[in-house]
């Protein structure tokens, strides 16, 4: 059996990319009939529907669960170069996150323009990544989904550099600090991830 297919195993590939269908699948029965494209249509910096945040989030916490295998002292003792294949993996639940989105509003109402999904997709897969080595594999989904209640609950910050990168998950397109924060967030989560592994 190929390597390639035993790594998919050994981090639940297989349950991660089920899970994202089904959210895409129940977000799409939900949401038929929407209005939301028209609006993108017309003004595409006012169409930013909450919906593609959680549809994002979800997607990536569905796929972090990979970010440790079965057993990590076993893992750190393999002689393989783990670091571009952590990278690896990492850019590839962004990837898949933002794929899903886009399936979503392909077929469906356009809840977010297409820079927003890659700017939260990055963004939020280096949160994951982040969570993966300072909590490990299994709470990897906290930081993801705290910053995604503190976006949704939280009342709008002020429109100043800081308050657009704190909250650079409901910016709309075209907004360099929140451009920047997301993609801090993604390198500095996958870089720690590719380096370290996720906590024991």
């Amino acid at each position: 059996m190929r390597w390639l297919t035993l790594y998919a195993r050994s981090r639940q590939v297989p349950a991660s990319a089920a899970a994202v269908t089904l959210v895409a699948l129940a977000v799409w029965i939900f949401t038929r009939g929407d209005g939301t494209g028209a609006t993108a249509a017309m003004d595409p910096a006012a169409a930013m529907d909450p919906t593609a945040f959680f549809v994002l989030a979800a997607s990536v916490a569905a796929g972090s669960v990979g970010f440790g295998g079965q057993d990590l002292a076993l893992d750190r003792t393999a002689a393989i170069r783990w670091a571009p294949r952590r990278a690896a993996h990492t850019l590839l639940i962004g990837a898949v996150a933002g794929a899903a989105l886009m399936a979503l509003q392909a077929v469906g109402p356009r809840f977010v323009p297409t820079e927003v999904v890659v700017r939260d997709s990055a963004g939020l897969v280096g949160l994951a990544a982040l969570g993966a080595v300072l909590c490990g594999a299994h709470l990897a989904w906290t930081l993801p989904t705290g910053w995604l209640a503190f976006t949704v609950l939280v009342p709008p910050l002020p429109p100043h550099t800081v308050g657009k990168a704190v909250g650079w998950m409901t910016s709309p397109p075209g907004t360099e600090a929140s451009t920047w924060a997301a993609v801090a967030l993604l390198v500095t989560g996958g870089t720690l991830y590719a380096v370290a592994g996720p906590r024991r």
